[in-house]
């Protein structure tokens, strides 16, 4: 999975246009990362800018943008209607995919040491990189703001946490973070009426509502505090509205952690609960991004309640949700541009697996020498596991086999994945190859250009190693996919998962092979003799397993083995 963070920095500028593309561009021009947004505001005088990126070059991207800041911005001349306490006011780190919550912690911590070791700014953690307890609320930090800074920076208490801890007049002090992604998001409804689609929100947000007596008084415990009854789902914040454009009401949600409410929950609940007050859902609209994985869930989800296999295609699986939660009655909702990993993902016409069948065997067949067997060999790993995931769903549905359709539906979902994998192996062993081809073309004149060009192709030659060792591992959980349906699956199909097990068979020995030419490169001896052993070990499970699976299919076959002449 790809490793992508979100950053949200806030400047404490608004109005000059020139300041706040200064920024922007200083972002902007990092490789690996990707401006989405900038928000400007002129009554509050900040601007929010969002981007995400891999980790290392989302943190680039921040530190440059702090540095440009606190050049261009002077607090000292700042004001605006929105609370702040510095050039940067704040900048928190939001975990997209392939990273955990203690990954940004790291990055947030690695930045704020950099931003006070080579900036001279005070920094402050907050939130899930807090340092103590009474430092996660970012209010609590930013109390008092810039113009209290002097007297809480000579606070034994309120030491920074990286930085000096003496006031900088241009500057101010940041604030640095990690929170989880929010996804805002609105529930439309067949009315005009915000008094109900706000009791919607009462009914559904986590801090409910205040619970009122016949007479329609707040009711009180005792006679003194007021009695809250909670809403149904949690990490769900919520208000009705009525929208002028879209002549309707809407549910209007923000989800602070959509591992606990994501979007198809809310999205289910505020159904139910419209019920009540004699409304229907008639869509939702997604507002700004969101992650890959919270509208996978979704679609599997609803192709869950329909009974359907949810070991189909990616797309597919997209397309459910979009469907099921109407994301496009009111706007088209567009994956590529609405959810984070197609919005920054790289052309696919640029790659292998984007070209038609034609093009990559036209492309294959010339003298170049890459693409060559290594991403044959994972190209045939993605047929194998795709033909697995093809028998298990032609399985799910068929009257006979319900005792093992759940056995069925979770071969599926592995071989989609696998297959997936699979194809990015494609691309990555090309892409290997050239890494190593551009090492061997490394100048060799001086002792010190040998010394660094004998360093980078050894460690390019190990790169290249491990692509196609990992596919020769996958094909064996292939293997054992195939041999699920092959045994078990629809009979209609045996000889598909006899396919299956061969272009497996075939994927596992081509990367084999290419792991062992690749390792006559290596000049650690100790290092080759290690992974030669894992390979061996895994082409001997490969061919055992394919033995099994060929016994199985050639008998259902009924097929005569071959005998050959000796």
């Amino acid at each position: 999975m790809e490793r992508i963070v979100e950053c949200v920095p806030n400047f404490s500028e608004g109005k000059n246009k020139a300041t706040i593309e200064t920024i922007s561009r200083s972002i902007s021009q990092i490789s690996g990362v990707e401006l989405l947004d900038v928000d400007p505001g002129a009554d509050t005088n900040r601007t929010v800018v969002t981007f995400v990126g891999n980790p290392d070059a989302a943190a680039e991207a921040a530190f440059r943008a702090i540095e440009t800041a606190s050049k261009l911005i002077d607090m000292s001349k700042h004001h605006g209607a929105h609370p702040r306490m510095g050039a940067t006011d704040v900048c928190p780190f939001i975990p997209v995919s392939g990273l955990s919550i203690e990954d940004c912690i790291e990055l947030a911590r690695k930045l704020g040491r950099r931003v006070g070791d080579e900036l001279g700014i005070p920094v402050y953690l907050y939130e899930y990189a807090a340092s103590v307890a009474d430092r996660r609320n970012l209010a609590d930090i930013r109390k008092g703001e810039y113009e209290g800074l002097p007297e809480k920076l000579i606070d034994p208490e309120w030491k920074p946490d990286f930085g000096p801890s003496r006031f900088n007049p241009q500057t101010g002090a940041t604030v640095i973070g990690v929170r989880k992604f929010l996804i805002a998001y609105n529930v439309n409804l067949n009315t005009r009426s915000r008094r109900l689609a706000h009791n919607i929100a009462l009914d559904i947000r986590e801090k409910g509502r205040w619970l009122k007596d016949d007479d329609g008084k707040i009711m009180k415990k005792d006679g003194s505090g007021k009695i809250r009854k909670e809403g149904l789902l949690k990490e769900c914040k919520a208000v009705g509205w009525y929208i002028d454009e879209y002549d309707r009401a809407q549910v209007s949600i923000n989800l602070t952690d959509y591992d606990i409410t994501p979007p198809h929950l809310a999205f289910d609940t505020c159904v139910r609960v419209a019920q009540q007050y004699g409304l229907r859902v008639t869509g939702s609209e997604l507002v700004g991004l969101i992650p890959r994985e919270a509208v996978l869930r979704a679609g599997r989800h609803y192709l869950a309640c329909q009974g359907m296999s949810t070991g189909i295609p990616e797309k597919m699986i997209v397309d459910t949700a979009i469907q099921s939660m109407g994301l496009n009655e009111i706007t088209p909702f567009n994956p590529r541009e609405k959810i984070i990993e197609y919005r920054i993902a790289k052309s696919e016409s640029s790659k292998l697996v984007g070209m038609t069948c034609r093009d990559f065997v036209d492309e294959l067949s010339t003298d170049s020498p890459a693409p060559g067997g290594g991403s044959v060999a994972a190209l045939c790993g993605s047929l194998g596991a795709a033909l697995s995931a093809m028998v298990a769903n032609l399985t799910v549905e068929k009257k006979g086999f319900e005792t093992i359709r759940e056995t069925m539906i979770k071969t599926a979902d592995s071989a989609q994945a696998l297959k997936d994998e699979f194809l990015r192996d494609v691309d990555r062993d090309t892409s290997a190859f050239n890494d190593l081809m551009t090492c061997f073309g490394l100048p060799k004149s001086t002792s010190e250009q040998r010394e660094h060009r004998d360093a980078a192709i050894e460690k390019a030659t190990r790169s290249a190693i491990m692509v196609p060792l990992n596919v020769l591992n996958r094909t064996l959980d292939v293997m054992n996919l195939t041999k699920t349906v092959a045994r078990n699956g629809n009979p209609n199909s045996i000889s598909d998962s006899g396919v299956s097990a061969l272009a497996a068979l075939a994927a596992g020995e081509g990367a084999y092979y290419n792991v062992i030419i690749n390792l006559e490169n290596v000049r650690d001896e100790s290092y080759a003799d290690e992974i030669r052993s894992q390979a061996d070990a895994a082409r001997f499970q490969l061919h055992t397993r394919a033995a099994e699976i060929s016994e199985i299919v050639t008998g259902k076959l009924k097929i005569k083995p071959i005998r050959m002449s000796p």
